[in-house]
């Protein structure tokens, strides 16, 4: 028996949410290469600023014109950053709306685009409205100003801090940058890049929040219902676990039930992993006569609600290539001859993607 639209939908989206939350890590790791790399100039001009101060004969006045040379120099780390996250989440908008695009394109019966056509959504739409919304609490210029601040803060009281005790240089630079013995982990700009990772892959999720809802709204005489799914496995929160398999009104409003919207899956909280899957209306919501369509077009689009599936039952039902994808080769192996079942502590923390990685992989879905 053929699958319904809607099923399609519902594995295909599972899928690409996996994918683009190894993307959203990809985009940390770089963000986070830049800022070392940043780093690095940093501490060199750090000793220059520093080399030959004495706390003894520092002054509160000189101190706090040494400590305005620091925070220009933190600005310097920061400008490139924020510019290169900036360009990336542009890219990746104008890839995940035109997905979107192609996705329903290629699932939905062309009798049924004969009659109600996709409506495509401009890329500079969606990176303006999600720009103008905040995540987290702050807009994403925002999250930029305040992770400089925040460092600056940082970087500035250990400075202050050591020439109050009568640090030497050299100890001071390394209260504030670590040292290579441990990875520089002991360093209190440390806490920046764990901050940048964060952000960087909430905005991501929120970039594609935006897109996905933008591309419902604009294609509402097909997609009639949101249904929350946080399916990608098997670590989730306690706000998502509430939220799993429940619909939503394209606008947020519960469907048989009362637990609230929010922002919304990939945004209400940090690094939230969850997506939504797009439930398309019958060919006798849309209004179409039946003498129209075929059979099999009528019985795909029947509108149904896709049954809920765990991570493990979506898995297994996989393409054997989109296994190896989502396990690796060698568990895809095992999964598939009966070695070990879904792992419980699979997770995907340690992949990441190129978002032409992310291309690649998507469009192996449309073959």
């Amino acid at each position: 028996m053929a699958r319904s639209v809607n099923d399609r939908l519902q594995d295909e989206t599972i899928a690409h949410g996996l994918y683009v939350n190894r993307y959203g890590t990809g985009v940390a790791r770089r963000m986070v290469a830049l800022l070392s790399k940043m780093d690095a100039d940093l501490v060199a001009k750090l000793l220059v600023l520093l080399d030959g101060k004495r706390a003894d004969t520092y002054s509160a006045r000189r101190l706090a014109s040494l400590l305005a040379g620091v925070r220009e120099l933190n600005q310097q780390a920061y400008e490139p950053v924020n510019a290169a996250l900036a360009r990336e989440l542009t890219r990746y908008v104008e890839y995940e709306v035109g997905y979107q695009f192609d996705l329903f394109s290629s699932i939905i019966p062309k009798q049924i685009l004969r009659h109600v056509p996709l409506q495509s959504i401009a890329p500079e739409q969606v990176y303006a409205s999600a720009v103008a919304q905040p995540f987290q609490g702050r807009l994403l210029k925002e999250w930029g100003q305040k992770l400089e601040t925040d460092r600056l803060d940082k970087i500035t009281n250990a400075v202050r801090t050591g020439f109050l005790q009568g640090e030497t240089v050299d100890q001071i630079v390394k209260r504030v940058a670590g040292t290579p013995k441990l990875n520089r982990e002991d360093g209190v700009i440390n806490a920046s890049r764990r901050d940048l990772a964060v952000v960087a892959r909430t905005a991501v999720n929120h970039m594609a929040a935006t897109a996905r809802q933008e591309f419902a709204q604009g294609n509402s005489d097909i997609v009639k219902a949101k249904q929350w799914s946080s399916t990608l496995d098997t670590h989730t929160s306690q706000w998502c676990i509430i939220r799993d398999r429940k619909l939503y009104t394209l606008d947020g409003k519960p469907l048989g039930h009362e637990i609230p919207y929010l922002r919304g899956p990939g945004k209400i909280h940090f690094c939230c992993r969850s997506g939504e899957i797009l439930i398309t209306k019958s060919w006798e919501e849309m209004q179409i006569a039946s003498g129209e369509l075929s059979s099999a077009t009528r019985a795909s689009m029947s509108g149904q609600i896709p049954a809920g599936l765990s991570f493990s039952e979506w898995l297994v039902r996989q393409p054997y290539a989109r296994m190896e994808q989502v396990l690796g080769v060698t568990r895809a192996q095992m999964l598939r001859d009966g070695k070990m079942q879904v792992p419980d502590f699979f997770n995907d923390r340690g992949e990441f993607l190129t978002l032409e990685q992310l291309r690649e992989i998507d469009r192996e879905a449309f073959i």
